[in-house]
């Protein structure tokens, strides 16, 4: 992107150098034309100015967003290579040495668990492609939401907290149904509450609340890590954008799910906030209805 910025700021610079050029050329062949010489020239300065502005903007932009690319193919791979190698790991060791029955249930049930996060991270990617193209029709049907999140957190749920690992409390209201697409609010749900165990410190607590109130559903997910910056909350549901720094970040990710999170509550008339939790962390807040 850097050549094609040189090459328009290069014929900007000419443009204007020309712009001077003739308006003092013509300024000298007719004096007494002198006024409107210069209204029609700043006229033409102003026109150009802002056609360079604009255009700049874009250019930028386009950067921006191909910079963002590079680092989401790069997260992918990371992504991609931790949980195989860690499933590779498991294998070996399961096929190399004599391990007891439980010592194999142990590395199976870790190898399930890097495969259903490998299987979570290409859902992601191909309803994030089928939103961005349109190709996705979002067939609603009537579900129970309370059954659904109650899954995913025991799926997500850490029953032991040994430095490296979270813990979800839950409390989910019974009984709660909804009409919409059980496939992509699975999506939102999970990509929700990984986020937060993602931004928490090691067994820090992660809060899941699903309610009824007012004729409303509730989904809230709070946590207690880094928390948000004013300034990147009209940007975290940006595709491929992610909170911090490319160079200081540590977290894993590809700048997906929010993104997809926010697709798909749009597509069932739901809203989203993101507040400050007290005294650290955010708190997500979905609104159904």
């Amino acid at each position: 992107m850097k050549k094609p910025l040189v090459i328009f700021y290069a014929i900007i610079i000419y443009a204007v150098a020309e712009l001077v050029w003739w308006g003092y050329m013509l300024v000298k062949m007719q004096p007494e034309r002198k006024g409107m010489i210069m209204s029609e020239g700043m006229m033409f300065g102003l026109v150009l100015f802002a056609g360079a502005f604009y255009m700049h903007k874009s250019l930028a932009r386009e950067r921006k967003l191909q910079e963002q690319k590079k680092n989401f193919l790069l997260s992918v791979t990371h992504e991609l290579k931790s949980p195989l190698a860690s499933i590779k790991l498991l294998l070996q060791t399961i096929q190399k040495r004599d391990l007891t029955k439980a010592q194999i249930q142990d590395f199976i049930g870790k190898s399930l668990l890097d495969i259903e996060r490998l299987d979570d991270m290409v859902e992601n990617m191909l309803l994030a492609s089928k939103i961005e193209n349109s190709s996705y029709s979002f067939p609603k049907a009537k579900f129970n939401l309370s059954v659904l999140v109650d899954s995913i957190v025991n799926r997500l749920q850490i029953t032991r907290c040994d430095g490296n690992q979270q813990i979800i409390d839950a409390e989910i209201e019974p009984k709660i149904e909804m009409t919409g697409d059980k496939f992509a609010l699975t999506s939102v749900v999970t990509n929700l509450i990984e986020n937060a165990i993602k931004y928490s410190k090691p067994c820090e607590t992660v809060e899941v609340k699903l309610y009824a109130k007012d004729g409303r559903i509730h989904f809230n997910v709070a946590d207690h890590g880094i928390g948000i910056a004013d300034a990147e909350k009209n940007r975290i549901f940006d595709r491929f954008y992610r909170v911090g720094n490319e160079d200081t970040r540590n977290t894993k990710g590809t700048g997906l799910g929010l993104y997809i999170v926010k697709q798909v509550l749009d597509k069932h008339e739901a809203s989203i906030k993101v507040k400050d939790n007290r005294p650290v962390g955010s708190v997500f807040e979905v609104v159904f209805g």
